[in-house]
């Protein structure tokens, strides 16, 4: 019987620790919402954004110009081949930019560094522009291929690192 009463006393202790230890139910706080940088560009505003950051930019003169092109070889570095180009101020080493996609999907970017602002890519035989594309291929045998720039992107707020080349 002493027995009894001290296991009914132990086990009300044990259940008074328990229900002590036992966190309160309350409503997990909701997830910060991500919301695109200031001065995202692009044709829609689909909630899919790509960052992109152009390192090795050589001066903080001109603009740096993201070119967004669909998963289509053919219009890749076409002229009228791309759906946006987006412009944003050049900082010297690094310059960070945002474009707005229609949808997740493959796009390749090209980035030119347009020191003189005059909203084109200035070259004669060779470019006289700082350039880079994603994935950072070659070029030292003349322009990538297609299959070496393609970017999967398959979620929203991803960013891709570009390196920027000069002649």
């Amino acid at each position: 019987m002493i027995e009894t009463k001290l296991l009914r006393k132990g086990g009300i202790a044990l259940a008074l620790a328990a229900v002590a230890a036992t966190p309160l139910a309350l409503p997990a706080p909701a997830l910060a919402e991500v919301t695109p940088p200031p001065g995202c560009t692009g044709k829609a505003k689909t909630g899919v954004w790509l960052n992109i950051v152009a390192e090795n930019v050589r001066s903080s003169n001109g603009l740096i110009a993201m070119t967004v092109y669909t998963d289509d070889r053919s219009k890749f570095l076409a002229k009228g081949g791309s759906i946006w180009v987006g412009r944003v101020k050049a900082q010297q080493g690094t310059t960070r930019g945002c474009v707005f996609l229609p949808k997740t999907g493959v796009y390749a970017i090209a980035l030119y560094h347009d020191e003189n602002a005059n909203r084109k890519f200035d070259r004669g035989l060779l470019p006289e522009e700082g350039y880079g594309f994603t994935n950072n291929p070659s070029t030292l045998a003349g322009l990538p291929s297609f299959g070496s720039v393609r970017l999967n992107v398959s979620k929203t707020n991803l960013t891709t690192r570009i390196t920027m080349k000069y002649p």
